[in-house]
């Protein structure tokens, strides 16, 4: 018994240790971010910054601007800048499979109540959280929120679990009312996400990806392919950039490994009506009287 809760007081030292790593880099990070700098160099140093602190990047650093929602990431010799733009910054970081994931918004379009609604669901869906407390309760409470602003959630993205070595997983948290859902337990670890829009509230997949995670490992004959799988194999299924594999055929490999089923791709995910969106987003970890923060 006594070991078990030096497991469980060790997983939750490492869970707040990614989360004190975390508010570090999202802090300075966000100081970059300012119209004509680069989103390569801001990608790079959430990523370079994470190791230097002593944790690893969870999945690629998200930079997501104006209709993007999610999974955007600088692709390799990226040469976009920030315009006015309504810029999510989303970051990931483990310590030993142990993740924080937080993101914040920063708004350089001039759209400063799309902000405040996200974050002002944020914190009503934490107020929310405690054991015995349904998913669809605090989904609930982060639409009432949003509503309050005239705007809307956007319905088919969630907040979710995280465990070790998993960035997504259950249960999901939704951003709207639903029935049932979910009920919390102590010990649950969620990452919660609102995400407000001026536009419909529904994202579609767009045309370009940067992110991928192993799904499953096969056999592969190519070298090329082979060299490639070997390098992907040591994020031990968490997301990665295409931007951090080497290979002087890697438009090709990965094609490869989408087609056998050994790699997910992940879209860059689009607002549908090409709405402006904003997102927030804490790690929490479900206690006795409510939750810890480990990401504010």
């Amino acid at each position: 018994m006594t070991d078990n809760v030096h497991n469980r007081e060790d997983i939750l030292e490492k869970y707040r240790e990614a989360g004190r790593i975390l508010k570090i880099v999202r802090a300075e990070a966000a100081d970059m971010i300012r119209v004509g700098g680069s989103l390569l160099e801001v990608a790079e140093f959430v990523e370079n910054k994470t190791i230097e602190l002593g944790g690893r990047p969870a999945f690629p650093c998200n930079i997501s601007r104006n209709q993007e929602a999610a999974h955007a990431t600088p692709k390799a010799g990226d040469t976009d800048v920030f315009e006015k733009d309504m810029v999510k910054l989303d970051l990931g970081v483990h310590v030993d499979g142990y993740i924080a994931d937080s993101a914040v918004t920063i708004d350089l379009s001039g759209n400063p109540d799309i902000v405040k609604a996200a974050e002002a669901a944020l914190a009503a869906a934490i107020d929310h959280v405690r054991p015995g407390v349904s998913t669809g309760e605090i989904g609930a409470a982060i639409e009432d929120s949003i509503r309050g602003y005239g705007l809307s959630p956007i319905m088919n993205l969630t907040g979710h679990g995280l465990s070790e070595y998993v960035a997504h997983d259950e249960p999901s948290v939704p951003n709207r009312h639903v029935e049932g859902g979910a009920i919390l337990k102590v010990g649950d670890v969620l990452a919660i996400e609102p995400f407000a829009t001026d536009g419909e509230g529904m994202i579609h997949d767009g045309p370009w990806t940067e992110i991928y995670s192993l799904i499953r490992k096969k056999p592969v004959r190519m070298p090329a392919v082979r060299n490639v799988l070997k390098q992907v194999e040591e994020y031990r299924g968490l997301p990665f950039a295409k931007r951090w594999l080497e290979s002087d055929k890697l438009e090709f490999v990965m094609l490869q490994l989408e087609k056998a089923g050994i790699l997910h791709g992940y879209p860059v995910l689009l607002e549908s009506a090409g709405g402006l969106v904003a997102q927030a987003e804490h790690t929490v970890v479900v206690t006795e009287d409510g939750c810890e923060i480990t990401t504010k």
